[in-house]
């Protein structure tokens, strides 16, 4: 069986739907997940934003209008009269809900069960679709197995068994519709796997079944080699190993959740990218295979803040790094790069709504230095470091301003920590000399 993912562009518009529809219909069982209708999930923040800020007002507004832009897109889509009034009456009481919550005090759980209501919408939607079109599919509830522990991290043990008894129970089918991105915190309340969740949704239930394999389809040929909004001529990469697109989309690459291949990497199942506007192209299959040496994409991360941390204190002492670590990790905040001298450690985070917090623990140790408006330039390859032409990245950039370099940490991996107004420069620089072949 396979695992199917389609995200919000490919949900919506009834246009795309169809597309979806014909890509899904060729008599093979598949699990498919769905993410919520594009722009929905930023309607639903922003109600949110408005119950914490008290304009009750103009949540209500915006719930009043998605309303009607779902009836629209459900008399557009559903001729049948009787799912037609079944999928409204389904999607009015999901406002009501809205609307109620409106008079709530604001807080993690509300917020959360708001942006839930996105994922809920679409697949009961087009579930009944399917249903209409005489295809057969049955809606399984993510929040009857979707489970993160208390680390928030998948509860894969909970998800299998849990998955077995609903899949079970939903009896025979050759599509299963279910919701990408949310699912219950470890006390049981509505939680999610973050913006972009639904990618890891999918491989954590191909993970959960053995699935033959996961694909993941959007509104591009697959991951390219480099970020078609900042440079010309990019291609979609064929191939790409596990460790190779692990690295893109922790380091920027926008197609894929940063944890997507993590759950089906032991079982080695391969991840595809696809196209819903073009399902005849390639795309990029991600699997445990390796192909070529040397550069095969670069993504850039922003919003990155850096921090240099010096004391002499360092000097031929141990332990102090490790409490530096200590304090980012009393304050829940990762670590991007890092690197080291004899006196002074210098590092990168890009979540920084506890730096202020950080910054008092770390003067108590040492003296800071903190540069914003920072990025992280990564280039990927399979034993990137080791090629013969890697030293031309510094020539490449001799004009550029490089604070940090992270070089030999990964073999797949170089990666620069620029200014962000140097970034586009950066990508089209290195593009230029990396993948059109100009000459130094």
């Amino acid at each position: 069986m396979k695992v199917l993912k389609f995200g919000g562009t490919s949900v919506g518009s009834v246009e795309n739907m169809l597309n979806v529809k014909s890509i899904i219909n060729d008599g093979a069982k598949k699990v498919v997940v769905l993410s919520a209708m594009s722009g929905t999930t930023n309607q639903l923040v922003a109600i949110a934003s408005d119950i914490e800020n008290n304009t009750a007002n103009e949540a209500v507004d915006k719930i009043n209008k998605l309303h009607e832009t779902y009836f629209e897109v459900i008399d557009t889509l559903l001729q049948n009269e009787s799912l037609n009034a079944e999928t409204k009456a389904y999607v009015s009481e999901v406002f009501n809900f809205l609307v109620e919550c409106t008079y709530k005090k604001s807080s993690e759980l509300l917020n959360n069960q708001i942006v839930a209501q996105g994922e809920l919408m679409s697949t009961f939607m087009f579930n009944s679709f399917l249903k209409q079109e005489g295809v057969s599919s049955v809606l399984l509830p993510a929040l009857d197995f979707m489970k993160i522990d208390s680390f928030k991290e998948p509860d894969i043990n909970y998800i299998k068994e849990h998955l077995e008894v609903v899949l079970n129970n939903a009896g025979p089918a050759d599509i299963y519709i279910t919701q990408g991105f949310i699912c219950l915190d470890d006390s049981g309340a509505i939680s999610n796997l973050q913006r972009g969740g639904s990618d890891y949704t999918a491989t954590i239930i191909g993970a959960a079944i053995k699935a033959e394999e996961v694909q993941i389809w959007t509104d591009i040929d697959g991951m390219h080699n480099n970020d078609p909004r900042y440079v010309e001529n990019t291609h979609p990469i064929s191939d790409l190993s596990f460790d190779e697109a692990a690295e893109l989309a922790y380091f920027g690459a926008k197609i894929l959740h940063p944890q997507t291949v993590t759950p089906v990497r032991a079982d080695s199942i391969p991840v595809r990218l696809k196209n819903t506007m073009n399902p005849e192209a390639h795309g990029t299959l991600i699997s445990s295979k390796t192909s070529e040496t040397g550069i095969k994409a670069i993504a850039a991360k922003d919003n990155i803040t850096a921090i240099k941390i010096k004391s002499a204190r360092m000097l031929q002492a141990h332990g102090f790094l490790k409490k530096v670590f200590e304090i980012f990790e009393t304050y829940q905040t990762s670590i991007d790069m890092i690197t080291t001298s004899e006196v002074a450690v210098s590092l990168t985070i890009d979540d920084d709504k506890n730096l202020d917090k950080i910054l008092v623990e770390l003067d108590k140790i040492a003296s800071i230095e903190v540069d914003k408006n920072q990025s992280i330039v990564c280039l990927v390859g399979h034993t990137v470091v080791n090629h013969q032409d890697t030293f031309k990245l510094f020539q490449i950039l001799q004009d550029v301003k490089i604070r940090m370099i992270s070089y030999g940490g990964s073999n797949n991996n170089i990666s620069l920590l620029i200014d962000s107004s140097d970034k586009i420069n950066t990508l089209q620089k290195l593009n230029n000399y990396l993948f059109e072949l100009v000459t130094l």
